[in-house]
């Protein structure tokens, strides 16, 4: 039994908090049913980088959070009842600095309740300065890849989050499909800098037609290739764009700092095909 692939719409990886930070947004809906990927955990507790951790440029967002996260244990203990019980299918996204941490954290998670699927980072815009597995080329990211496969059930999705890199981003999908994921999240954040120089990942509607092309360039080369668009969704155009692109889902992401319903409403808009009659929901 092959695994299906999520959505048509999550909350992107470190968008959604805990889930409980969303609650009082969900609208009538609630988060029953609710695709949410969890921030990235890590085995053990991390408390992130230095701040300024975030800062808003035209178009979005320059961020460096240094993956902060409560560590394995606390969230099988205290964060994934509560989302659980609260009817959420829980995506969990993970980064390790081995790939022996990747497998590591699948194998926990793949006999704790309530974990519908994985999302492996394996895309983050400077893997070396937040402490993770570098992972620089395509064969890289598909190594993580198979090793978590091999820990984690074949009939639940895993996810392979990369970076939009256009000039690779093909390669990068073929080789993390054929290592056995489900689907491509494209993209993560495109790597930047702070006003002072820092380096930090770009997100937001500015990078938006970046990680479009990426999909379309996906679903021309790899049409058997699922794919998941991720970068300035933040309302129904900006969503269909990318599945009409070819992804079969979308996350939303950055948009939710700045309006936290903005899922909700998409849920509710995308539930059913656009009519000509009925004006599009727009932010």
């Amino acid at each position: 039994m092959s695994a299906q692939v999520p959505g048509p719409v999550m909350v992107a990886a470190g968008c959604g908090g805990t889930g409980r930070e969303l609650e009082p947004f969900s609208g009538h809906a609630g988060l029953a049913g609710l695709d949410l990927v969890t921030r990235s955990l890590t085995l053990d507790p991390r408390p992130g980088g230095p701040g300024p951790r975030v800062a808003e440029v035209p178009g979005g967002l320059v961020n460096a959070v240094g993956l902060p996260n409560p560590g394995l244990g606390h969230f099988l203990a205290t964060e994934l009842p509560w989302l659980v019980r609260a009817g959420v299918r829980v995506h969990v996204s993970i980064a390790g600095a081995t790939m022996g941490e990747y497998a590591e954290l699948a194998g926990r998670l793949s006999t704790a309740p309530g974990v519908a699927g994985l999302e492996v980072n394996v895309g983050a815009p400077d893997e070396a300065g937040a402490g993770l597995f570098e992972v620089r080329e395509p064969y890289h990211a598909a190594s993580v890849v198979a090793a978590v496969r091999r820990e984690f059930p074949a009939d639940r999705p895993l996810l392979a989050k990369l970076r939009p890199d256009v000039s690779r981003i093909v390669e990068g999908a073929r080789a993390c499909h054929e290592a056995g994921a489900t689907a491509i999240v494209v993209g993560n954040a495109v790597p930047a800098a702070f006003a002072d120089g820092r380096p930090g990942g770009l997100s937001g509607p500015a990078i938006a037609t970046i990680a479009l092309r990426c999909v379309a360039t996906v679903r021309d080369a790899l049409p058997a290739v699922p794919t998941i668009g991720c970068g300035g969704v933040h309302d129904v155009t900006s969503a269909r764009a990318y599945l009409d692109a070819g992804a079969s889902a979308v996350q939303v992401g950055t948009a939710l700092l700045h309006d936290p319903t903005t899922v909700a409403r998409l849920r509710a808009s995308l539930s059913t095909p656009p009519s000509a009659d009925t004006p599009e929901e727009t932010a």
